[in-house]
């Protein structure tokens, strides 16, 4: 596994903004295996890695999903690429007039990142997910852009500003009626929460809407936890074994 801690000049945020990246590794932990059976140990990537562009919560910053949960380990034992930015406490939206970080993901950081490493450009291999804010960011940029992502998950999604009057959750469901009504596939979804977070019913109503309407959706619960990180690092491991995978390393499965 190969971690990357990356400064960029962003030209839509018109500054600098910090990401982590997670790169599989091609053969490591089998390294001695491959010398004992006289196979070649290379760097050498044959195909490129589906990859996971993973939002942080309110607060948060591009670090906590490996600092809190075993983001590196989940990623290398599956083959999947993660890439981890700091979005502030933007909620993933744009805010006039430099603040553009929905523009800023839909556009320059998938570009960044397709260019600057060995990840796929198909849909196929695009997934979103999120917890907290990171969750509502999920769901905005997943509904909002459909055609670019092949699934998302919204981890304790924060669809209830309890910081201000606006209700999050009207701008979601409004998602959910306008690809409805307008006979738009979306991507499949992964929606958690535990059963004592304070969004618990709110999350479980986008489950609940996006089932109505026949959209593929999962909906995943737990009654131990609470709006915690003991939680979010069991779903983020829960929804890589989840994801729909077409690519070429779907089944190639290591021990860390």
């Amino acid at each position: 596994m190969a971690k990357f801690e990356v400064s960029m000049m962003s030209h839509t945020l018109k500054r600098g903004i910090d990401l982590t990246v997670v790169i599989p590794s091609v053969t490591y932990p089998d390294v001695i295996a491959c010398e004992n059976e006289g196979k070649a140990v290379t760097q050498k990537i044959s195909d490129k890695y589906p990859v996971l562009y993973l939002l942080h919560g309110f607060s948060g910053d591009h670090h906590v999903w490996t600092g809190y949960a075993n983001t590196e380990m989940y990623a290398e034992e599956r083959k999947i690429a993660v890439v981890m930015l700091s979005g502030e406490n933007k909620a993933y939206q744009d805010h006039e007039p430099m603040d553009l970080f929905y523009d800023f993901i839909e556009s320059e950081l998938q570009d960044f990142i397709k260019t600057m490493f060995p990840v796929s450009d198909r849909v196929e291999d695009t997934y979103i997910a999120g917890l907290s804010m990171g969750g509502y960011g999920t769901l905005i940029h997943a509904l909002g852009n459909p055609q670019k992502y092949h699934a998302f998950g919204a981890f304790s999604a924060g669809v209830q500003n309890r910081r201000g009057p606006k209700i999050l959750q009207n701008e979601v469901m409004d998602l959910i009626e306008y690809n409805h009504e307008n006979k738009i596939a979306l991507p499949k979804g992964y929606i958690s929460c535990g059963c004592k977070d304070h969004l618990y019913e709110d999350d479980k109503k986008v489950f609940e809407k996006l089932n109505e309407y026949g959209y593929d959706v999962t909906w995943s619960e737990d009654p131990r936890y609470a709006h915690e990180w003991r939680f979010w690092d069991q779903e983020i491991e829960a929804f890589l074994d989840w994801i729909p995978r077409t690519d070429a390393w779907k089944d190639v499965r290591t021990s860390v």
